[in-house]
């Protein structure tokens, strides 16, 4: 990651907290010389504010910094310590404030950082946002918490490692599948590939391009959107078996591209987010019923 002097402007304001003079209110929260030079020690670096004052001085540290050979990569660590919401614990809220603040700078960097799991993770602006927060939020609240571990494992890797961000766009399928057949107390089939998992899950949430039930009018229309269905499943497993990393790779095994990765991802999320919301309609539906 490239980070621009831009940048460390927001950066000081949310480590320092602001001024402390009393004309606005803190970024985030006030932090004196001494509880900065805590939180740099905790991304390893020596930051002393000395002499100077600790708005400046902390201003001329980050610029030496940056400046540095792998500078970016410690300036990347600092982002991700000063957002996290361990040290808003007492005031929570503080946290997104610090978030959105830091995000008008790396914005046209085209950077964000978002929230996973309750942990601060920087990505590449756009992407992340579309593809993760929806997906990320449901599994959250129904504690499907395997996907929201491979979400964040194919966002990582996705330019670093599409055949790994490959094989974790499968998982987030297959873990989906896995979690609903649980919930609903149904057995996992023997089989446990992706077009397995999605075939036992789509008679229980009646979502089978086999069904009888449908308006006349548009049977055939919603027929081919869920036959779709099935057929994006098996491709994405299929584009896992042939260039993904989760059996290996031998010499001159198929390679994709960081474009083909996000694909497959989008397209696991989309396929993910509508069986967790297909489940969580009937879900609600029965056990209102039982009350």
């Amino acid at each position: 990651m490239k980070f621009s002097p831009l940048v460390l402007k927001g950066l000081v304001d949310v480590i320092t907290g602001g001024s402390g003079d009393g004309s606005s209110k803190p970024i985030g929260i006030y932090r004196s010389g001494q509880k900065m030079e805590a939180l740099m020690m905790d991304c390893n670096q020596d930051f002393r504010v000395g002499t100077q004052s600790r708005v400046p001085a902390l201003r001329d540290f980050l610029r030496k910094l940056l400046d540095k050979p792998n500078g970016s990569e410690d300036i990347k660590k600092i982002i991700l310590r000063v957002c996290d919401p361990r040290d808003y614990l007492d005031v929570p809220e503080k946290c997104q404030v610090v978030i959105d603040h830091l995000n008008k700078f790396l914005a046209s960097d085209g950077y964000e950082i978002v929230l996973s799991e309750n942990s601060p993770k920087l990505f590449r602006k756009g992407f992340t946002a579309t593809v993760n927060e929806e997906i990320t939020n449901k599994a959250k609240i129904l504690d499907f918490d395997t996907v929201n571990k491979d979400i964040d494992r194919a966002l990582k890797s996705v330019d670093s490692d599409p055949a790994d961000a490959l094989t974790a766009a499968c998982s987030i399928v297959e873990s989906v599948c896995r979690s609903i057949l649980v919930e609903l107390g149904l057995p996992i089939p023997h089989k446990k590939d992706i077009g397995s998992l999605m075939k036992a899950v789509q008679g229980p949430l009646n979502i089978s391009p086999e069904r009888s039930d449908l308006p006349h009018d548009i049977a055939n229309d919603v027929k081919q959107v869920l036959g779709g269905l099935t057929s994006v499943a098996k491709g994405i497993g299929s584009l896992r078996t042939h260039a993904g990393d989760a059996h290996g790779r031998e010499r001159g095994y198929p390679q994709i591209d960081s474009r083909t990765a996000k694909l497959a991802i989008h397209s696991a999320n989309t396929l993910a987010l509508f069986l967790i919301e297909t489940w969580e309609k009937i879900f609600k539906k029965e056990l209102h019923c039982d009350e």
